[in-house]
């Protein structure tokens, strides 16, 4: 199985220092792009990097985000235990590791910026379980991030500063200026951009931030936005210039990675799209369509090459299909990556992630996380970027088939018509426990034939997600348990009802893919708990 050569590995080198980092910018740039007079507005004119930084602070959530980041791992629930007996809730606790997270990595750190992407998640999950069990996922993942932030040095590793923001803030052009602030490696005038647009409102700092994302389909730089987006949705949007900069930085970041011409392609494809099929200013389209269209049109993704998925969701935008239903089809083509999956290959073998395993920064994974994020970045933005979204998540979708490896179009998707007739029981109870049997013992085709079978026999879904649950919090999932778990919850609760057990299927199966592998901090977190 062959990974995407941008981030895997590269990521979890040590970061540079701010100066370092700066070091390539120049100012310019951005001049030689924008012209004098936004650059003038943007305080160009003092050397900013070189300045020293103010410190960015929290107001009266200060204390609490300096615990997250100043506490050794290993005495760290035990905090957040007598954090909630005085009152603090699993918000409140969940808001201070996001802002200790943006405030250590900026993100700029593999580990650092999947543990942002799992907060949201995290808090999500515990609302699915009883009263007393409800912090596990949350305190999982907030013992991940301290000890992590630790590992980076704790307050001494901060990335972030405060920011001064530009005069810009309002203007349709502003997401422009900000993808040329960002494509000049100039991090400087584009995280002014960015607190401009938030101090205008945080609808106006995504959709700026959107045209910078949009220059690349590569997994992280889609799915950071959104599981920021949906984290201030849970703790609230006065943090959305923290969280949302994370994105600006680490696509500025990304500008040294490019490495082929294919890099280029969506950035040449997009506005073409937009233009040709007057997209850039639509009313996006009600028409809803019948499931055998959306089956059809989520084959048609799956088969075709990237440039060719991405016009037919352009021409589909332009008929006045919903982008719902849209993205949809998207979410079915990548979930046909994770069922086709042929697992890790002998290369692709690391400790935690063996011969044959899909859970982690697989291929369908991955696919699956980025078309979730793509068509809910179409939900919440304009629709200039909501067109923009669905365009480039039916693009990536397909080369997520074409460009990482595997003949998955000749591969036969799970669950297997052997694995299905050794199936003998109608018997709900029976299945599952069966299927929990299936996950203890890793045998991932044999798990999601159970499932299947349970949903032809429209059994109620809600005992199988209490079963996967529970595996998603006791087991590390290697960055992605979480986040794949919501995933799921989100694609199979807006699916058309013919499809959506297709989404459980592929969770069970990664489920008995990441088994075995307990994650840190959990033991002591029950004990604490005493659940």
């Amino acid at each position: 199985m062959s990974h995407h050569p941008i981030l895997e590995h590269r990521a979890v080198k040590s970061p540079r220092t701010r100066r370092e980092f700066f070091a390539d910018v120049g100012r310019g740039m951005l001049v030689a792009t924008l012209g004098t007079e936004v650059a003038s507005g943007l305080a160009l004119n003092s050397a900013f990097a070189d300045e020293p930084t103010a410190a960015l602070t929290f107001g009266e959530l200060e204390p609490l985000v300096c615990s997250m980041q100043e506490t050794p791992a290993n005495k760290l629930l035990p905090l957040l235990v007598r954090e909630m007996r005085s009152g603090a809730d699993l918000r409140r606790l969940t808001t201070a590791a996001a802002l200790a997270n943006a405030r250590t990595f900026g993100g700029e750190d593999y580990v650092g910026f999947h543990t942002m992407m799992a907060l949201a998640p995290a808090l999500h999950l515990s609302q699915e379980l009883p009263l007393g069990s409800q912090p596990l996922p949350v305190f999982k993942v907030l013992y991940r991030n301290t000890n992590r932030i630790q590992e980076h040095g704790g307050r001494k590793g901060e990335v972030l500063g405060s920011v001064r923001p530009g005069t810009a803030g309002a203007s349709p052009t502003d997401g422009a200026q900000l993808q040329a602030a960002v494509r000049n490696k100039n991090v400087d005038a584009a995280e002014k951009l960015l607190a401009a647009a938030a101090r205008n409102s945080p609808d106006n700092a995504l959709n700026d931030l959107l045209w910078a994302v949009e220059d690349q389909t590569e997994v992280h730089r889609v799915v950071m936005p959104y599981r920021a987006w949906d984290l201030l949705g849970l703790i609230g949007m006065d943090q959305a210039h923290t969280l949302l900069r994370q994105s600006v930085r680490y696509c500025v970041k990304a500008e040294s990675w490019r490495y082929e011409s294919a890099w280029e392609q969506p950035r040449v494809l997009l506005p073409r799209l937009l233009v040709a099929h007057k997209l850039e200013a639509f009313t996006p389209g009600t028409r809803v369509p019948e499931t055998a269209w959306v089956d059809q049109f989520s084959q048609t993704l799956f088969k075709v090459d990237p440039v060719a998925a991405a016009e037919a969701m352009a021409v589909a935008l332009a008929e006045g299909w919903s982008p719902a239903s849209l993205g949809e089809t998207i979410a079915l083509a990548a979930n046909q990556l994770l069922l086709r999956d042929q697992g890790r290959t002998p290369q692709d073998e690391v400790p935690g992630k063996p011969l044959g395993s899909v859970h982690g920064d697989s291929i369908g994974v991955h696919a699956c996380d980025s078309a979730n994020a793509w068509r809910n970045l179409a939900r919440v933005g304009n629709p200039r970027n909501c067109a923009a979204s669905l365009i480039l998540g039916a693009y990536q979708v397909s080369l997520d088939r074409t460009g990482r490896g595997g003949d998955f179009a000749h591969w036969t998707p799970l669950p297997l018509p052997g694995h299905l007739a050794q199936i003998k029981t109608t018997d709900p109870t029976t299945l599952l426990q069966e299927a929990e049997e299936a996950i203890r013992g890793n045998l991932q085709a044999r798990a999601s034939a159970l499932v299947q079978r349970y949903g032809d026999l429209g059994h109620p879904a809600r005992p199988v997600f209490d079963l996967l649950l529970r595996y998603a919090i006791s087991e590390d999932g290697s960055l992605h348990g979480e986040k794949f778990y919501r995933t799921v919850s989100e694609e199979f609760a807006t699916a058309s009802a013919p499809f959506r057990w297709r989404h459980l299927v592929a969770l069970a199966r990664v489920t008995a893919s990441e088994f075995g592998r307990p994650a840190a901090g959990m033991a002591e977190a029950r004990e604490l708990l005493r659940v």
